[in-house]
C-alpha cells in the first residue's frame, strides 16, 4: 500500500476511534443513570453537550488543520479524546463535570473530518478524492456498529467506567500512529511547488454546497435518533425486530458510502448525477416508506433512504476540497458545521411535526428537504468539481509527490 492510501487507512481508523469515543456514553448511559442517580433529562443534556462543542468548533478545528497540518492536529486531538473520556469516567455524580467532559470531547473531535478532507486534498489527486473521503466517512458506520456490543459486554463484566476507558484505547493507538506518520515524512531538499488555487470558501458554489449539506444533515440525523423508536412506536415492531431493522441502515451505509465516492470518481460524464441521484432517491424512498401501510416495506424503504442519503458523503467532501482549495480545512469546518446544525434541529423538530401533522407528514417534510438538497447541485458548475486538478483531473507526478511531502510539513 503506497503512502497516500496508508494515510487514508489511518484516517479511516481515526474516524472509527472517534465514533467509539462519541457513542460509548449512549450505551453506558443505562448503568450511569442507575449508579449516579441521573434523570433522563440530565442524561439528555450530557448527550447534547457533545454536539454543542462539536458544532461550534468545526471552523476553528479546520483552520488549525490548515495552519499546522492534519497529522499534528489529529495526533493531539486523538489524545484529547482519551483525556476527555477519562474525565467522564472519573466525573462522579456531578452533572456539571459530566457536561464539561462531553463538551470537551466535542471540541476535541471537531477537527476530525475537516482535517481528514484537508489531508486527502493534499495527498491525492482530484480523481481519487471521492472514494478516499467515502472510505473515511464509511468508517463511522463501523464504529457505530462496534460500540453497542463492545461497551455492553465490557460494562456488564467490568463496570461502565472501565468500559469507557477501554473504548478509548483505539484513540490512543491512532494518536500515536499520527505521531509516527509525521516522523516518517521526510522533506526533500528540492521540491516543485504545487500550482493550486488558494480556494474561495465564500463563493456561491461553496454556499450552495454548504446549504445542501445542511439539508442532508437534517435528513440523516432523523434516522440516527428516531428510526428505532419509529419502528417500535409507529410501525409496532417488537424490540428484537426493531433492533434488527434498526441496524440495517448502518450495515448498508458501510457499502453505500464508499460506493458513492467510487462512482463519483469514476463516472465519465457529469459527476453531479451521483449526489443528485443519491439525495433525490433518498427523498423518494422516504416518501414511499412514510406512506405505505406495510410495516416491513416501510422499514426496508427507510433503510434504503438512509443508505442513499449517506452515499453522497464522499462527493460532498471531494467537491468541497475542489472549491475551497488550500483552505480545505476551514472550508470543511464550515460545511460540517452546517450539517451538524441541521442535526441539532431535526431530532427536536421531527417529534413536534409528528405531533401536529403525524409521522407520515413529518417524514414527508424530510423527503422534500432531501430533494431540495439534490436540486441545489444544479447550480454548482460541473467544472468546479475538478477545480484543483489538471485537464485529466490528476496533477503531474512531481506535484503529487510534493503534495504528499507538504502533508508532513507541520
Amino acid at each position: 500500500m503506497n503512502r497516500p492510501w496508508r494515510l487514508v487507512a489511518l484516517l479511516s481508523a481515526t474516524a472509527t476511534a472517534s465514533y467509539l469515543c462519541r457513542v460509548n456514553v449512549s450505551v453506558a448511559g443505562v448503568m450511569m443513570m442507575r449508579e449516579l442517580g441521573l434523570s433522563q433529562q440530565a442524561m439528555g443534556r450530557v448527550f447534547s453537550a457533545f454536539l454543542v462543542g462539536y458544532a461550534i468548533c468545526q471552523i476553528p478545528g479546520g483552520m488549525l488543520a490548515d495552519r499546522f497540518g492534519a497529522p499534528r492536529v489529529l495526533a493531539w486531538a486523538a489524545l484529547a479524546w482519551v483525556a476527555a473520556t477519562a474525565w467522564m469516567a472519573g466525573a462522579g455524580a456531578s452533572v456539571a463535570a459530566l457536561l464539561g467532559a462531553r463538551f470537551a470531547l466535542g471540541v476535541a473531535e471537531a477537527p476530525t473530518f475537516p482535517a481528514a478532507a484537508q489531508a486527502i486534498s493534499r495527498a491525492l489527486p482530484a480523481t481519487k478524492r471521492g472514494r478516499a473521503n467515502g472510505l473515511v466517512v464509511a468508517a463511522i458506520g463501523l464504529g457505530s456498529a462496534i460500540a453497542p456490543p463492545l461497551i455492553s459486554y465490557l460494562m456488564v463484566r467490568l463496570g461502565w467506567r472501565t468500559a469507557l476507558m477501554i473504548s478509548s484505547l483505539p484513540a490512543l493507538v491512532v494518536g500515536l500512529g499520527w505521531f509516527w506518520m509525521r516522523r516518517q515524512t521526510v522533506t526533500p531538499t528540492h521540491s516543485v511547488p504545487v500550482a493550486a488555487p488558494s480556494g474561495r470558501p465564500q463563493s456561491r458554489s461553496f454556499l450552495l454546497l454548504t446549504l445542501s449539506y445542511s439539508l442532508q444533515g437534517y435528513v440523516g440525523y432523523i434516522f440516527v435518533f428516531w428510526f428505532y423508536l419509529y419502528l417500535v412506536d409507529v410501525r409496532h415492531f417488537d424490540l428484537l425486530r426493531s433492533a434488527l431493522f434498526g441496524s440495517l441502515p448502518w450495515l448498508l451505509s458501510i457499502i453505500s458510502i464508499p460506493l458513492g465516492g467510487w462512482l463519483f470518481d469514476r463516472i465519465p460524464f457529469d459527476r453531479r448525477v451521483i449526489p443528485i441521484g443519491g439525495m433525490a432517491g433518498s427523498g423518494l424512498f422516504i416518501a414511499i416508506g412514510a406512506h405505505t401501510q406495510h410495516a416491513y416495506l416501510a422499514a426496508v424503504c427507510l433503510a434504503l433512504a438512509t443508505a442513499l442519503v449517506l452515499s453522497v458523503e464522499g462527493p460532498f467532501w471531494a467537491t468541497m476540497t475542489a472549491v475551497a482549495g488550500e483552505r480545505s480545512g476551514a472550508g470543511g469546518g464550515v460545511m460540517n458545521m452546517g450539517s451538524n446544525l441541521g442535526g441539532l434541529i431535526s431530532p427536536a423538530l421531527t417529534p413536534i411535526l409528528a405531533a401536529s401533522i403525524g409521522w407520515e407528514g413529518a417524514l414527508l417534510v424530510s423527503a422534500v428537504l432531501a430533494i431540495l438538497a439534490a436540486l441545489l447541485w444544479f447550480w454548482i458548475p460541473s467544472q468546479e468539481l475538478r477545480a484543483n486538478s489538471g485537464s485529466d483531473g490528476c496533477p503531474p507526478p512531481e506535484a503529487n509527490k510534493t503534495a504528499i511531502t507538504r502533508l508532513g510539513q507541520v
